[in-house]
């Protein structure tokens, strides 16, 4: 398994790279299909005989919401008073009370969880230096994930949170952020960001405690599922969920930061 993790890394993040450097139309794309398979798989993880989010529905609802980050979130507030309205009325034609909450609820978490959250990516490349910053969000956070793997491996004694994710300890943690650190204060150097160390050591700090929090959050689906991953397509990894858990954290994080402290 480390094997086929590591030739996923060795094959993905050069293409990543590429995709966000050189950006549209490819980069939204690439966004977009990564949303919508997300979406998916939050939906197969959430069905159960109780409950059976509206896929079709969730699908429209995602991709409009990534597509929207390209008005700049103008239509946001509009948008999901749509998907909220136009999910319940769907419902109500399916001519199903019974599970019909449940279904509902579970339809408008993965649009949000996964649709929304992601249009960050758009909403950051669309910054001044806005491929930098997508650079620093994406690859601080895949050090905080390998730090974290690595270090929990060799040294990891102490459990962080064994009813949630078994095989994360409290040494990974401490190694994951110190990973997140370092690459934050390495990639605003490199890419030249508008930052002083400090505000690159905070940034690192707080990319380190959300990208876990992320992937903690993903863990307590996964384990409420009763599954061990979200999917099969990422040899190594799992399924997109499984790679986006902390990213769609650390995204929002980035691009408020930005915003509100840098900016």
């Amino acid at each position: 398994m480390l094997g086929a993790r590591v030739l996923s890394a060795l094959v993905a993040i050069p293409l990543l790279f590429i995709v966000i450097w050189f950006g549209d139309p490819w980069y939204s794309l690439v966004v977009a299909g990564c949303a919508l398979w997300g979406v998916l798989e939050f939906y197969h993880l959430a069905s159960s005989p109780q409950v059976r989010p509206l896929t079709l529905f969730g699908i429209l609802g995602t991709l409009l919401l990534v597509l929207n980050a390209h008005a700049e979130g103008y239509f946001t507030a509009p948008l999901i008073s749509a998907v909220v309205l136009f999910s319940l009325i769907w419902l109500l034609f399916r001519f199903e009370v019974e599970g019909a909450f449940n279904n509902w609820l579970w339809t408008l978490a993965g649009m949000l969880y996964v649709g929304w959250l992601l249009s960050y990516f758009v909403l950051l490349r669309n910054l001044n230096q806005g491929r930098e910053w997508v650079l620093l969000a994406l690859f601080s956070t895949f050090a905080v994930d390998t730090c974290a793997f690595f270090v929990g491996r060799v040294w990891g004694r102490h459990k962080l949170a064994p009813l949630i994710s078994p095989g994360k300890s409290w040494e990974g943690a401490v190694g994951g952020l110190v990973g997140g650190l370092v690459a934050s204060l390495a990639l605003a150097f490199v890419l030249r960001l508008p930052m002083a160390w400090w505000q690159a050591l905070f940034l690192g700090l707080l990319v380190s405690v959300f990208a876990q929090l992320g992937d903690l959050s993903e863990s307590m689906l996964k384990r409420s599922a009763g599954v061990k991953d979200a999917g099969k397509l990422i040899p190594g990894h799992g399924g997109i969920l499984d790679r986006l858990d902390s990213i769609v954290f650390t995204v929002v994080v980035v691009y408020y930061y930005v915003v509100w402290v840098v900016a």
